[in-house]
């Protein structure tokens, strides 16, 4: 028996491979097929099944480019209703894949069809669940996403859940290994743990949700308060994953394409796409493309690609580091960015070379940020941290603008007057920054640096 976790950081997501006596299953893949085709060819194994948990939110899942390449039967839980061919588990069924057994629970509250999969090993005994958004490591799913107006609300969804965890999974033996879909970092959850897999006693001992006497009431106070409205993108990513998506190797084929800098300039000009540079915050402050927007490969690309471009559909044209165009055309459609149109060859040197107009941001960094505070240049401060991270400490002139609302409260700041934007490390008030500047404001001013390193900041 073989159960490998292939995990990607930027979603915070966990897939899953599982072989036995030459049949594999997949659970919750991601949208390129080539890890787990290359996995199952090491072992010289078959997939046989493609298990989903849900519909994701948070992410286009790859279970149609994977059955398409294999032949596999993508495997939902019970309600789950689609535009393709699928198979609908019962709850209680079980599916052979090798010596093993795999055992569809339902287990709604953070979706309808939410399933959780129970692996039995040879003897049929309970060594694993895979649980999807049910149950993570310190947490469970979040009960909003699947409301329905005048039928279902999200306090109906939590008591679902509720049920669904005691009736289903706290009853299995502690020795049971916890593998979620997501670990800290996703917006899935609210106060999930940086580890991606623990024992069901562990989580009986130490997971809020879990507690062994909690009442089903408390449990929809405690897992309702404090949420957090879902990323934009979620529902877009909801419909996909139910009505299907263009195959990867066709995003791949149309957006994987160099341009030279007359060929990137032109259809700039003819498609009026969003230029997306994905350099590092360094880099793209000392120059870039005049409007484009940063969001950097090297930090949480995919959900804040996801958070901060409103249209799914929007042609998209790339400034990379040389070497960096495919991962980026890969890592935009995982949340259903599928129009790229292709990326600059060469970089922005090429560009310069070319004789491209460039941009910069006004940026400093936080003993700057100091000095301008005590000379009391720095008069208009927006702290684009969560609400959470402001209330732990934040500076007192600073108003809270966190960055997942910069699209709806732009209208907010004043253009006429110079406004002075940090964050945590200086990533999103970049991505802040870009944004306002692509927009027609002039007088912004990016903080490049952790100003609690600095500062020491005022608890309100």
């Amino acid at each position: 028996m073989t159960i490998d976790q292939i995990y990607t950081g930027c979603l915070a997501q966990g897939a899953y491979y599982i072989e036995s006596d030459g049949e594999a299953a997949i659970i919750d893949p991601l949208r390129s097929p080539a890890p787990y085709l290359e996995r199952a060819a090491k072992d010289g194994a078959d997939i046989k099944y493609i298990f989903e948990t849900h519909f994701h939110a948070d992410f286009v899942s790859g279970h149609l480019d994977l059955a398409a390449k294999t032949g596999a039967t993508v495997v939902y839980g019970p309600g789950a209703k689609t535009d393709y061919e699928k198979y609908e588990a019962v709850d209680g069924e079980e599916f052979r894949v090798g010596k093993l057994t795999i055992l569809a629970l339902h287990t709604p509250g953070h979706t309808l069809e939410s399933t959780t999969y129970l692996l039995l090993d040879e003897n049929g005994t309970p060594k694993a669940i895979f649980s999807g958004d049910t149950l993570f490591i310190g947490d469970v799913g979040r009960p909003d996403l699947a409301q329905k107006k005048g039928a279902l609300t999200m306090e109906d969804l939590a008591g679902l859940l509720y049920e669904s965890l005691r009736r289903k999974i706290m009853v299995l033996p502690d020795d049971v290994i916890v593998y979620p879909a997501h670990g800290a970092g996703s917006a899935c959850g609210k106060k999930m743990s940086r580890e991606t897999q623990d024992t069901l006693g562990n989580q009986k001992a130490t997971n809020y949700a879990l507690r062994a006497d909690m009442t089903r009431e408390e449990f929809i106070k405690e897992l309702t308060e404090g949420l957090l409205p879902p990323p934009a993108y979620f529902g877009e990513n909801v419909r996909m994953n139910k009505e299907g998506y263009e195959p990867f190797s066709e995003v791949m084929k149309s957006g994987n394409v160099a341009l030279a800098p007359a060929d990137f300039e032109r259809v700039a000009n003819a498609e009026h796409p969003l230029i997306l540079d994905v350099r590092s915050k360094e880099d793209f402050v000392t120059g870039f493309v005049p409007n484009s927007i940063f969001i950097g490969l090297d930090g949480s690309f995919a959900p804040w690609a996801g958070e901060m471009i409103p249209n799914m559909g929007q042609p998209i044209l790339l400034v990379t580091d040389p070497g960096r165009g495919a991962e980026a055309v890969e890592r935009l459609s995982r949340v259903g960015f599928d129009n790229t149109l292709g990326y600059l060859d060469g970089g922005i040197l090429a560009w310069k070379s070319y004789g491209g107009e460039v941009e910069t941001i006004d940026t400093i960094k936080g003993d700057a940020f100091g000095d301008a505070l005590t000379a009391g240049k720095a008069q208009h401060i927006i702290d684009a941290r969560k609400p959470t991270e402001y209330e732990g400490g934040h500076l007192s002139t600073a108003t809270n603008l966190p960055l997942s609302e910069l699209n709806a409260r732009m209208g907010e700041i004043d253009r006429d007057t110079t406004v002075y934007i940090h964050c945590g490390s200086g990533y999103r008030s970049t991505i802040a920054t870009s944004l306002l500047k692509s927009r027609g404001y002039e007088k912004v001013v990016n903080v490049q640096e952790k100003v609690g390193d600095i500062l020491a900041l005022e608890v309100v």
